[in-house]
Parts: structure tokens; sequence; C-alpha cells
């Protein structure tokens, strides 16, 4: 019970309940922490609930209408396939629900206190939490901010009407007839894919000379030309200018080269890139925690800001606005509280596009190990000639291996294809590991199987593959 307005003591504050927050506060926990939690919207984050998991959960619905209704490659004839749009985000929000849900179970569980509202840092021991109906003092040891980040909103395309941020696309009450999308990176290119898959005519305006320019040209080309096939207009080396939209439509205006273009849809997304929360009322510049002049929060190896018991892990520090990177970097900051060496190091980091087909990497790019210095040995073996993929009737993509060519050590890894989301699991720990394309090649690979192809390319590198014929 509070007398007056004391401050309550905690050994750790952890702000925001995202991937990295709940993460972090659950291990801390486990640690022996007394923990809060503090999380403004809900528990989860944007992950949980308007970003990765909702995102894929659309996706996997709009893959199984476009697989219904290609069923006849299999010999299958069936009625002509359907959407009840409304009963796919019933889908879509049910699994939203079990997820957030179960996180709260598990801080439940891990006895972290939990409070809904926001955090104001009154000096860098102590902080104000409040919501409409209260506003306690916390006095902390140690605090934890996982604030994360929100969709970047250009002035020339402010949210609102038919001008949307993903999190706008994720909750529309219809299928619209046609979108732009102004940013052709993977939230762009995975919520246009989806939508172009449920009969959306799609139009990607991306400035760059390729949509996915996060991942290898060979890669990228491949998602490309699956665009295409469903009648998605790619537009490179364009820059969006403006947007006028009426109650039923919008058009875009963009330029490429000296050529100005307009293009009107029932929608507009626009997918820019993520800015951190570190502004607003937290007050991180009040008590001396020290940003870039991007807004992302100067940390060491252990994720710990320019005041030693103050940490910040996720979205607000440099480095892919990834969940997974988050959660990797909570455990980090609660074990360096609890007085572990743990700290964080980048070498893996798969990044993961859920296109289709799905991209993959991890590690260094060919380039990268160029630049490095390696003498570098490559191994590629496509999905076509694999006797999975061909059953699965899904015979795009390739396996690429980036090795030291000196001592066989696997120094990257880049997938496009079926599940290329879960295969680059394998190469993660490979790198991770130290092993090297021998270790790979005697790993044995169960038949028949996708990842298969991991082992082909490592012998495809090591000059004796059995599967094709080296030129």
């Amino acid at each position: 019970m509070v007398v007056g307005d004391a401050s309550l003591d905690i050994d750790t504050l952890v702000i925001g309940a995202g991937p990295g927050g709940y993460v972090a506060a659950i291990r801390a926990a486990q640690l022996g922490q007394n923990v809060l939690v503090v999380e403004k919207e809900h528990v989860g984050g944007v992950c949980l609930n308007v970003g990765c998991i909702p995102s894929k959960a659309l996706i996997s619905a709009a893959h199984q209408y476009e697989s219904v209704s290609h069923a006849s490659a299999f010999g299958i004839e069936v009625g002509e396939a359907k959407v009840d749009f409304t009963k796919v985000q019933e889908f879509k929000s049910g699994i939203v629900k079990k997820l957030t849900g179960g996180v709260a179970s598990l801080l439940k569980a891990n006895k972290v206190q939990y409070f809904q509202g926001e955090v104001m840092f009154i000096n860098e021991n102590e902080a104000r939490v409040f919501n409409d109906q209260e506003a306690p003092r916390y006095r902390f040891k140690n605090c934890i901010i996982a604030t994360g980040s929100r969709p970047i909103e250009l002035k020339a395309f402010p949210y609102g009407g038919r001008i949307v941020s993903s999190t706008g696309a994720l909750s529309l009450p219809e299928i619209p007839k046609s979108l732009v999308v102004i940013g052709g990176g993977y939230i762009g290119i995975e919520l246009g894919q989806m939508y172009s898959k449920f009969g959306t005519k799609v139009t990607v305006i991306e400035g760059s000379d390729s949509v996915l320019p996060g991942f290898d040209k060979d890669m990228s080309s491949i998602v490309a030309k699956k665009l295409k096939a469903k009648n998605v207009d790619i537009v490179t080396g364009a820059q969006a200018k403006s947007a006028e939209q009426t109650d039923k439509d919008v058009t875009v205006t963009y330029t490429v080269g000296d050529k100005e273009e307009k293009v009107t849809a029932d929608y507009l997304l626009v997918t820019v890139g993520r800015r951190p929360n570190t502004d607003g009322e937290l007050g991180l510049d009040l008590i001396g925690v020290k940003t870039t002049d991007r807004g992302l929060v100067e940390v060491d190896q252990q994720c710990r800001t320019s005041i030693p018991h103050i940490f910040a892990i996720g979205d607000i520090i440099a480095g892919p606005a990834l969940a997974h990177k988050a959660m990797y970097e909570g455990r980090v900051a609660a074990e360096a509280i609890a007085g572990q060496p743990s700290v964080i190091d980048y070498k893996c980091v798969p990044a993961v596009c859920f296109s289709d087909p799905e991209c993959a990497s991890v590690g260094l790019s060919e380039k990268e190990a160029k630049e490095q210095g390696h003498n570098v040995k490559v191994g590629k073996f496509p999905f076509a000639i694999n006797g999975r993929a061909m059953s699965l009737n899904a015979t795009e993509g390739f396996v690429k291996l980036v090795a030291d060519a000196d001592s066989g050590l696997v120094l990257g890894a880049h997938i496009v294809g079926l599940e290329a989301s879960n295969m680059i699991a394998e190469l993660a720990l490979a790198i991770e590991m130290g092993a090297t394309l021998e270790d790979i090649a005697l790993t044995i690979h169960a038949h028949p199987t996708l990842g298969e192809i991991v082992l082909d390319a490592a012998e495809v590198a090591l000059g004796h593959p059995i599967h094709t014929v080296v030129k």
C-alpha cells in the first residue's frame, strides 16, 4: 500500500511487453529479480498484435486460397474457390488472441507484475507509471527499455482514410480491388503479394532498382517474377511524390526519372521503414540516456545505455528491427543484470521475408565475404531437381552457401524457396558453431526433404556433388 506519493521498490522495471520486453521480463524473473513490466497498448507488442503474427496468418490464408484454386496441378478438380474475408480476419484475430493470452499467462506464471499504461522517468532511479485510473511511482535498481517502433509516416502521405500503414493494411474490412504499395521491402512485398493472391490488383513503387533490396538480387528476382505472374506491377527506380484521396479511392503521383506518372487504387499502403519509440513523455533526455540523431539509444555489448543500470533492447537500438533480435537482446540484458557474462553477438541474425517464394539469409553475402578479405567459395543448388520440392510442386528457388575456400568455414547462407524461413535455422546454427562445408556434407539429411538441398549445396561447393554435374 502506498502512503502519499512514496515510491514502491522493484528490482527490475521493463518498459514494453513486446517480444523483447516480455522475454527480458521472464528471463529476469527466472534469475531471481522482482520484475514489473509496463505496456502501453497490448501484451505481445507490435509483433503479436499488428505485425509478424497477424500478417503471417493472412499470408497463410492467401496461400491456402491459391492452393485450392490451382489444385488441378495435382489432378484434383474442385469447384470455384471463394473467400469470406470476414472469416479470414476472424481466423487472424483468433490466433492473435491465443498468443497474447499465452504471453500474459507466462508473465503471471513467472510472477512478473504487469501494469497497463505508460512510463515517465522522474530520475535515473525512479519512474512514474500511469494510466487513466492510477499513477504509482517506482524506485528500480535496473531498467530495461523495450518500447519498440512505429511505421514512419511521410509528410506527403499522412495516414488516414485510404492511406494506411502496415497496421491498417492488416485490418481492412474487405479485399480491395486495387492497392498501391509505396516501398518494396519485406513488409510491402509480404502484404502486397498476400492481397494479390486474394485477387487485388497491386502496384508496388520502389525507389531502388529491385524489390527486396536487402536480399541477394538472384533471390529478389525470383520473387519479382512470381509477383509479375500474379499481375503485380512493379515500378523500380521510382519516387512517390503525392497522393490525393476521395472517399472511394486514392491517386498517387510518382516519378521515374523525368517522367511523371499517376496510379489510382482503392487504398495506398505506405511501408518505408519504422521509427524508434524513444520520444514522447518517456523522458530519456531528462535523465541523460544518450541517443543518436535517429533516436536510437546507444548501448554497449550488454545492452547497457550511458546509464549503467539502464538497458535498451529491440527496435530502439542499432540493427535490424526484428522480433527475434529483440528477444535475443532481452535475454542478454536480463542475464547481464544478474551478473552473468552474456554479451550480444550479431554474427547470426537471420533475415526472413514471407514472400512467395520465401527468402531467408544469415551471415555474410558473397560480396561482404570478399570485402572482408576471404577467399570465397560458393555452392548453389536449385529446388528444381530436389525430389521433395517436385512432389510439392514448388520447384522455384535455390540454396546458396558462402564459405571460406581455405578453411571451408561457412560464412553465409541464402535461401529462396518453399520453407526457406524454417530451413535457414540449420545454417544459422552451422555458422554460430563454426561448421565447415564438410560438416554439413557429412551430416545425414533425411530423404526426401527440402533440407537435402542444403547438403547438395555444400557438396557443390566442395566440388563433388551427387545430384548435379559440375560444369
